[in-house]
């Protein structure tokens, strides 16, 4: 792994070391965000050159998607090195000049961390390959001998999150273990080695003024791997899903008991900085497991994937987020909320797909199967977004759904970039809907995003969703963002909410402390609204009502 001079730490301890309870955090995926020397691909100058977007936005840090070397078998998240960046986004001194502008606007500055997995081009791999079993350098990573006659079968039936088997032959017939892409081989987390590094990797950003680190796959890390490895007994129970199977903290290669120590461990290191560097995990598993990754001698927060898997229903809605809250609460952590991220469809979609939706096969109709209504589906996304924007914690935004882009669910395969479209025999079509370059203006080759093609193509309708497009435009859904983030930043008090039960069925009503409430109607009517002075809506009230699919915050 490189390791090159660091930058000097910015001094950040006149800073709220608690900034990150309430915070909203704005997820760049550095490749579709903005392109500046022109090759199609997004890059860390690009951001740099944006970042007044996202101060003008109002929000209190941006978290960085993979930016390292990397040959892309999964868009960035297949990392040949972890304390360097891929020369097609730009260099080291790129990303200082870049979080250096976001300090001076005002920005903390979040990156991932993939460390359950490396490369295959990775150096540890390479070694691994040319030293043969049995080395120390195979023991970085999970290798086994396959079984059968002559090794010819795979060492388990663990398989892969993109489909297949989760283990890849090599040449001398060992095999080793990838819970992702074959290009993504698992690093073996009981060796001290791997450990090591990784406690390197992070000082090493830490020490380049790095406010924070979103853990990729932060619940797959320690692997059962005690002889004879377990069979799981059916293909489908080597998918999060499955955790239910399975005694808590007994899964296999999921949600491990032992897990846990590793983030005690780098909590140790993220204290030793002033103020005390953040960090969240993304991590697949029920809420009450969820927290534990969370609690302040770990992570300090996790992703709450309940919340976004939760569809457009009020009796829903209000379970899961008060269930959310209670599990914070008793972490000691914060709650977080979110609708999309670069893995998911788009919220702006999704949220008005039947509940009984297979999103794999309406992805592969292209879009069509069922149709959807894209002007039903921003007035629902606005309103989520007031709903979510006013809830105590922290709210994780996904790189354009401050312009209400949908999801792109009619890209040609020929242009398909996700791993998961050829693994699973062309039977998922992937991620890459939600990955599409963002739309700055409303004419070029790739409306702003740089001065070419982008690197996935931008459908016409981009035009109309564009920044210039919005930008100052009375009702549009960047303002609603801004005014949204420009008052929540005002009306911040506490970490509480408390639920009003004498309610309309569909609607959703609580108070944030004394001041203000918000109120979202997800029912098929138009419902009287309670007293307090309108101080936003996410559609204009109709006669003085809140409409279907409609959130208004209240002054009290």
């Amino acid at each position: 792994m490189t390791v090159r001079s660091t930058a000097s730490t910015p001094d950040l301890s006149s800073k709220d070391p608690n900034w990150w309870r309430q915070a909203v955090i704005y997820q760049v995926y550095p490749r579709s965000y903005a392109d500046a020397d022109g090759d199609g691909l997004g890059d860390l100058r690009g951001v740099t050159q944006r970042l007044t977007h996202l101060a003008a936005l109002g929000v209190d840090a941006l978290w960085l998607s993979p930016f390292y070397p990397s040959e892309l078998a999964d868009g960035g998240y297949d990392v040949d090195d972890y304390r360097d960046v891929d020369p097609r986004l730009g260099t080291l001194d790129d990303f200082d000049a870049m979080a250096a502008e976001a300090h001076r606007l005002g920005l903390k500055v979040i990156v991932d961390l993939v460390p359950n997995h490396t490369s295959h081009r990775h150096a540890w791999f390479r070694e691994a390959l040319a030293t043969g079993p049995g080395s120390a350098a195979r023991d970085r990573y999970v290798f086994r001998d396959g079984r059968g006659a002559h090794g010819e079968l795979p060492p388990t039936d663990w398989q892969s999150v993109f489909g297949g088997s989760a283990w890849q032959r090599v040449p001398d017939g060992q095999w080793y273990l990838h819970l992702f892409a074959p290009q993504q081989p698992d690093l073996n987390w009981e060796n001290e080695q791997v450990r090591a590094d990784f406690r390197t990797t992070l000082k090493f950003w830490c020490d380049r003024g790095v406010d924070g680190f979103r853990v990729d796959v932060a619940h797959a890390l320690v692997k059962d791997l005690t002889e004879p490895l377990r069979d799981l007994g059916a293909p489908e129970l080597s998918g999060e899903a499955a955790l239910a199977q399975f005694a808590p903290g007994t899964h296999p290669f999921y949600d491990r008991d032992e897990v846990h120590e590793v983030y005690r461990d780098w909590r140790k290191i993220l204290d030793a900085y002033t103020p005390p560097r953040t960090a969240v995990a993304e991590a697949w598993v029920p809420g009450p497991r969820r927290v534990l990754y969370a609690r302040p001698d770990e992570l300090g927060q996790a992703f709450n994937f309940e919340y976004l898997q939760t569809g457009w229903d009020a009796a829903e809605l209000r379970e899961v987020i008060t269930s959310s809250l209670a599990d914070a609460r008793a972490a000691g952590a914060s709650a977080t909320w979110v609708l999309s991220n670069h893995d998911v469809v788009r919220h702006a979609t999704r949220l008005v797909l039947p509940p009984d939706t297979d999103t794999d096969a309406w992805l592969l109709s292209g879009g069509h199967a069922p149709a959807v209504d894209p002007a039903a589906g921003l007035r629902r996304a606005r309103a989520a977004t007031l709903l979510m924007l006013a809830l105590p914690g922290s709210a994780y935004l996904y790189q354009g759904e401050e312009l209400g882009l949908p999801e792109v669910a009619d890209l040609p395969t020929e242009v398909l970039q996700d791993p998961i479209w050829e693994q699973t025999g062309h039977v998922r079509k992937g991620r890459d809907g939600c990955r599409v370059p963002l739309p700055w203006t409303t004419g070029g080759p790739s409306y702003g995003f740089g001065a070419g093609a982008a690197w996935l193509p931008q459908p016409p309708g981009f035009a109309a969703y564009a920044v210039q497009a919005q930008d100052g435009v009375a009702g549009s859904t960047l303002e609603l963002y801004r005014t949204a983030l420009r008052l929540r930043r005002k009306l911040l008090d506490g970490e509480e909410l408390t639920w009003s039960d004498d309610v309309p069925a569909g609607v959703l009503r609580f108070d944030r402390s004394d001041s203000w409430r918000c109120v979202t109607n997800l029912s098929g009517r138009t419902v009287d609204l309670p007293a307090g002075e309108v101080l936003l809506t996410s559609a204009p009230l109709e006669d003085g009502r809140l409409g279907p699919d409609t959130t208004v915050w209240l002054g009290l």
